[in-house]
């Protein structure tokens, strides 16, 4: 689950002094939708976005004159000056999950990797970030699914699981287990994904052992959008 299997090695760069509309034409004619612009020893100094370049561009609302006028001046500016510069980073030992949480907290759709002196190596993006979850966890799979049991309260509940699938011989990729909420109304559950067509052999299974199978929670309707 290290970036350094999932992310896209040596990506794409430019240096600070291109202009904004070869770095446009850059984005568009791979498309991306992030940039890395390093300088001469391939060290990260910012990233140039789609949205930053958009942003650069007059608005269609603008007079002939005054939209020639910044369109002259667009052509003639480097990315140096609209690119991010407030940056956030990823080592190639990080894991996915720190990749999610950073996602999240800051709002990116892709974040630089470098190793420790500030080298670009690579950058993740979501759709990096959606492919290795889905192979992590075998999610695009053929006979992929998700079997859902009660937590029985007794001792080692997981272990009990994966030695009950792996003594009938029952692939899985996932086996995790839910939080107990704070009411203490809500049972806990026990998640496991298995890579089986028989899925109706899996249940009984795990029925014989002891498992109590839970079906998933009708939406209700005030929750209905």
């Amino acid at each position: 689950m290290y970036i350094s299997r999932h992310m896209t090695p040596a990506p794409l760069t430019v240096e600070p002094d291109i202009l904004i509309s070869e770095a446009r034409e850059i984005l568009r004619s791979n498309h991306f939708r992030h940039l890395p612009v390093i300088d001469k020893d391939w060290r990260l100094v910012g990233v140039v976005t789609d949205r930053d370049i958009r942003s650069a561009y007059p608005s269609s609302v603008l007079s002939g004159e005054d939209r020639r006028h910044e369109l002259e001046k667009v052509s003639k500016t480097p990315v140096s000056e609209i690119m991010s510069t407030d940056l956030v980073s990823l080592l190639p030992h990080s894991t996915i999950d720190d990749a999610l949480l950073l996602m999240e907290k800051k709002k990116v759709g892709a974040i630089p990797v470098l190793d420790e002196k500030g080298v670009i190596l690579g950058i993740f993006s979501m759709r990096d970030l959606i492919r290795a979850y889905k192979r992590i966890f075998g999610l695009a799979e053929k006979g992929s699914s998700l079997v859902t049991v009660r937590d029985d309260g007794k001792p080692n509940v997981l272990a009990r699981a994966v030695k009950l699938l792996e003594q009938n011989g029952i692939p899985f990729t996932r086996l995790s287990r839910s939080k107990l909420t704070e009411d203490e109304k809500s049972p806990v559950i026990v998640y496991i994904r298995v890579e089986t067509y028989n899925i109706s052999a899996v249940h009984s299974i795990l029925v014989s052992a002891g498992f109590e199978l839970v079906d998933p929670e009708p939406l209700l309707p005030e929750n209905r959008h």
